[in-house]
């Protein structure tokens, strides 16, 4: 329980922390599909939290989707380091799919 409890708040740190970091250079985090994307993880993260403080998703489902969600923050931001600092409309649509697969785990 206590290895579970110290993984949930590890991956919360790193989500936040990625939330709110930027390599430096060429990284234009405020590209508007970016700033779409990021905007959309940050709100579901958000329902995650509460679904948990409301008890209707255990810490062990809400770690799996914080990670679900990492993962894509991760893709985000590889797309964006080989297009100079942006995403696509393709890449936004594929990462938009993504979030909408965890969007739906939330809440069931």
């Amino acid at each position: 329980m206590i290895v579970t409890t110290l993984l949930s708040i590890t991956a919360a740190a790193s989500f936040a922390q990625g939330a709110t970091s930027a390599p430096a250079g060429n990284w234009k985090k405020e590209h508007p599909r970016r700033a779409e994307v990021n905007q959309r993880l940050e709100n579901q993260d958000k329902r995650i939290s509460q679904e948990v403080k409301e008890g209707e998703m255990t810490k062990a489902e809400a770690h799996k989707l914080h990670k679900q969600d990492h993962q894509i923050r991760q893709e985000e931001r590889d797309m964006a380091s080989q297009n100079g600092g942006h995403i696509t409309k393709g890449e936004q649509k594929v990462l938009n799919q993504q979030e909408n697969k965890v969007s739906k785990e939330i809440g069931k």
